[in-house]
């Protein structure tokens, strides 16, 4: 075999061992939970729905989605706390009649306040698991306050919640509950979650917590007596 039959046959295989696909790298699960995930979650909610009660009483309405004058949803409603969870300059920089996507406003994104952020496991920047409940039998609309959008009681209602799935935080997105299908909860914690009630205080709950009971928690104005759910709330005791 001649040199130049030698070299095409080195240069071919050095071409495939260049073209060969790197190994993907296998994604690692979020590892164990930890007290002090449980915890900084916790106080973020309670930071959330602080927040919430401070803007009703500048406003005399909850903080909601800002709407186009078509009444089209541009901005989410974490925009709307910023000035109350000490992020005013940041709620300067929006352009409050713009959509979440605009040239201005998507630019902000990454700049999300981290306590929005996920405190466990991995999340594409600038999505966050902190959500409130839209639609028909959701508390969040346009003009809803304390206490009038809470027939049932604020204690008896979420105000706040861990959704299973992140969103933009910038963007208008939120766990729609129509009455019967139970949005998904309870992304952060493999199943289980915290939720934020209308009168401040912040619960977790079990996995697999009853679905129905969930349901009243949610709906504002459903008219019936929450059951006791005791047997339902995770607590740190029940694990020594």
């Amino acid at each position: 075999m001649n040199r130049l039959a030698i070299f095409c046959i080195v240069l071919c295989a050095t071409g495939l061992m260049l073209a060969a696909p790197a190994k993907k790298e296998k994604e690692q699960p979020p590892g164990p939970i930890t007290p002090e995930q449980l915890a900084d979650s916790n106080n973020n909610l309670k930071q959330i729905v602080l927040s919430f009660h401070n803007y009703n009483d500048t406003y005399g309405t909850l903080p909601t989605n800002q709407l186009s004058k078509d009444q089209k949803p541009l901005l989410s409603w974490r925009v709307q706390i910023l000035p109350f969870i000490e992020h005013l300059n940041l709620y300067q920089q929006f352009k409050l009649d713009e959509p979440w996507d605009s040239d201005n406003n998507k630019k902000l994104i990454e700049k999300m306040p981290m306590l929005y952020a996920p405190v466990r496991g991995k999340a594409d920047p600038g999505m966050t698991f902190y959500q409130t409940f839209t639609g028909k039998h959701g508390w969040m609309k346009a003009g809803a306050a304390i206490p009038n959008a809470f027939p049932d009681g604020t204690s008896n209602t979420f105000i706040c919640a861990e959704a299973a799935k992140p969103v933009i935080w910038t963007k208008p997105d939120d766990m729609v509950f129509d009455g019967k299908t139970l949005p998904a909860l309870g992304g952060l914690f493999d199943g289980r979650f915290h939720a934020a009630m209308g009168d401040g205080s912040v619960q977790r709950f079990k996995k697999n917590t009853d679905p129905d009971l969930l349901k009243l928690f949610i709906d504002p104005a459903d008219g019936t007596t929450i059951p006791n759910y005791e047997k339902w709330i995770d607590r740190d005791e029940d694990k020594k």
